[in-house]
């Protein structure tokens, strides 16, 4: 078993090396000359494969690994076909976006990618429902499933509006919103919770907590869609809505992070030290998110900030590497899965260092474009910090192969 995820770990993090280099691409482009690349294409390929390629895929590996964990090995050979699968559709979307941007074969590649996930969500919903156990974990797995079948829905609509050749923009917005929402603030989010959750609940007392967390998070995450959609005629009951999502979802992070508080002893013993780090960077990043999210309940903030398109990359880029992206490297390390050695440190400080570099250079260009302000060298500056990013996940694939190492499950 420790040699399967190890594998698969590592293939997870050359994808993240891809998707970093595809960073460096875009953004030399912008701050030089590369005329053969098509930029949207190459945004199109980076985006869908960073979803599929790294973060689904690696999600999915964890998720394959806790159900090894608890029922045993042999459902490993069931779900191999699976991660086989979603690389597969994931790399054909990199390199047809790549080449062709929105056309026949990406979206056969992006039609194939949702029906691999439908078919995890299938198959783990119902080895979750054969374990018998009535465990809070298995709720926000559960709930991280049902809302990556529902981001799907956001694809379809952009497929209905490109075949119909429907070109108006508040509902391509709306779709694309829709797609990235339930991506990342609910099967993103939700499985990396149940994961954390599960390692929690061994330590017992906390179930009343982390189950009002999850019912918060969980009725939250429907209306809070509609925070990326403000600009959009809503009744006052849909806004109400809104406002008590928004409160949900800082009462369910209190409820988790006072959690958290109470089991550091537990933390202590069971997670790495530098995983414990990582893990609480990227839990500073969710609590950065969230006032930012609750900031733009505002109508005239958040038609401001979604007008700027250096403030929604920023963003983006603060969901995606600074919360997920560093809660999976966290998790990573934090149970022995790759190899902890001095290399593999390394690539953390400078991949991390490169995340931070990357949004305060995204946050004063965001924030110099509302006075349409431009600083000279922010391209240059924002293509070194690509630079570093990608040597940080170069060094931490790189160091996947220094020794084997353990799995603790």
């Amino acid at each position: 078993m420790n040699r399967f995820f190890h594998k698969w770990l590592a293939v997870s993090f050359f994808n993240l090396l891809l998707v970093a280099g595809l960073g460096v691409l875009m953004r030399y482009k912008i701050a030089f000359y590369l005329p053969f690349v098509q930029q949207k294409f190459l945004l199109h390929g980076h985006s869908h494969f960073a979803f599929a390629g790294w973060i689904t895929q690696t999600l999915m590996l964890f998720l394959v690994q806790y159900l090894a964990n608890v029922h045993n090995e042999s459902i490993l050979k069931k779900y191999s076909w699976l991660l086989y699968a979603n690389l597969v559709t994931a790399y054909g979307m990199l390199v047809a976006f790549i080449f062709q941007g929105y056309a026949f074969f990406s979206i056969g590649f992006s039609t194939l990618s949702i029906i691999v996930s439908y078919i995890f969500a299938f198959y783990f919903w119902k080895d979750l429902n054969k374990l018998n156990e009535n465990k809070i974990s298995h709720l926000w797995f559960k709930a991280g499933l049902l809302f990556s079948v529902l981001s799907s829905f956001g694809a379809y609509g952009l497929a209905y509006m490109m075949a119909n050749k429907i070109s108006q923009q508040d509902w391509y917005l709306a779709s694309v919103y829709f797609f990235l929402h339930f991506q990342y603030n609910g099967w993103f989010f939700f499985a990396g919770m149940g994961l954390l959750v599960y390692r929690l609940e061994k330590t017992g007392g906390f179930d009343k907590a982390l189950r009002n967390a999850f019912w918060l998070f969980c009725f939250a995450c429907i209306p809070a869609y509609f925070l990326s959609a403000l600009w959009l005629p809503f009744p006052a009951v849909v806004y109400c809505l809104i406002i008590a999502a928004v409160i949900a979802q800082l009462i369910g992070w209190v409820l988790m992070v006072k959690t958290f508080i109470q089991s550091k002893e537990y933390l202590k013993k069971r997670f790495d030290k530098h995983g414990r780090i990582l893990l609480l960077l990227s839990a500073i990043a969710f609590s950065i998110k969230l006032l930012l999210q609750s900031g733009s309940v505002h109508p005239a903030l958040s038609q401001l900030s979604y007008s700027f398109r250096p403030i929604i990359i920023g963003y983006l880029h603060l969901v995606l590497l600074a919360v997920t992206s560093i809660f999976i490297i966290g998790y990573s390390i934090s149970f022995q899965m790759i190899p902890a050695n001095k290399k593999l440190h390394t690539g953390i400080f400078i991949f991390v260092a490169g995340i931070i570099i990357n949004e305060i250079l995204l946050m004063v260009q965001g924030v110099a474009a509302l006075d349409y302000i431009s600083f000279k060298h922010m391209a240059i500056s924002l293509f070194t910090a690509a630079l570093i990013l990608f040597a940080g996940a170069a060094t931490i694939f790189w160091s996947c192969f220094e020794k084997k190492s353990g799995m603790d499950p």
